[in-house]
């Protein structure tokens, strides 16, 4: 997208909106929206929507960590709420060219790049925001969204969230966890998670482009894992002014 025309289509952007634009060489265009409730809660809200895909059901290849009952939630969140996306990249190759646009009310990104790392910013956003328990510890990073985050920069984001949580938990006067255990934990869910939801949606595609969206999200988790494991030596010499 030319400057001119970003900067109007920048201009019907909702306060709570993060429009993603997928522009192929060969002219085709996919524009998904992941509108956020306005409130504190940081939920999406879904589109109106037809009946959902069998591969979306709860107990279909449902994730051993999975908490939600399943008499309440038919249909898993994440699931459901990523259906339209995976129905339009199922024929897509993950390294399929495409020029990537993302437009909030305060600025735009735009990154020419494959397909599977542009499909990764917006599957990790939508997948935080969609209620599930063992995801919802990620769903401040959606406040402050960086699509086509690097690792390094994914790991710094995903430890400055979590400390974060811990000021405000010492705030409220509950247990707070400094040495990042907790952090180790969740990213050990999340790594359960993924292998099970890579299975649904294994079932609902032709091609790669997202189940190896999903894929880079995994290594993510992992290699911020591993960063702790070190002691975020990576991060050290950015804080030197701190420790003299």
């Amino acid at each position: 997208m030319a400057d001119e025309s970003i900067n109007q289509a920048q201009e019907t952007v909702n306060q709570d909106e993060i429009r993603y634009r997928f522009s192929f060489p060969d002219g085709t265009c996919f524009e998904h929206a992941v509108v956020l409730d306005p409130g504190s809660s940081l939920l999406l809200r879904p589109a109106d929507r037809g009946e959902l895909p069998e591969w979306t059901r709860l107990e279909k290849y449902r994730c051993p960590n999975c908490s939600l009952d399943a008499s309440a939630h038919r249909h898993c969140p994440v699931a459901a709420n990523l259906a339209d996306i995976v129905a339009t990249f199922r024929g897509h190759l993950s390294f399929q060219e495409v020029q990537v646009t993302v437009l909030t009310r305060q600025r735009s990104f735009a990154a020419a790049t494959s397909l599977q790392l542009g499909l990764s910013s917006l599957i990790g956003l939508v997948m935080a925001t969609s209620g599930c328990p063992v995801l919802d510890p990620f769903r401040p990073m959606a406040r402050f969204h960086l699509p086509f985050a690097t690792v390094e920069e994914t790991g710094y984001r995903m430890v400055s969230m979590y400390l974060t949580a811990q000021y405000f938990r010492h705030a409220e006067g509950l247990p707070t966890d400094l040495d990042l255990e907790g952090l180790k934990e969740i990213c050990e869910a999340v790594e359960d998670l993924n292998a099970a939801f890579a299975l649904r949606l294994w079932e609902a595609v032709d091609n790669d482009a997202n189940v190896n969206s999903l894929i880079n999200l995994d290594c993510f988790a992992k290699a911020t894992q591993q960063a702790v494991r070190l002691g975020l030596e990576e991060y050290r010499a950015c804080f030197e002014s701190y420790l003299e």
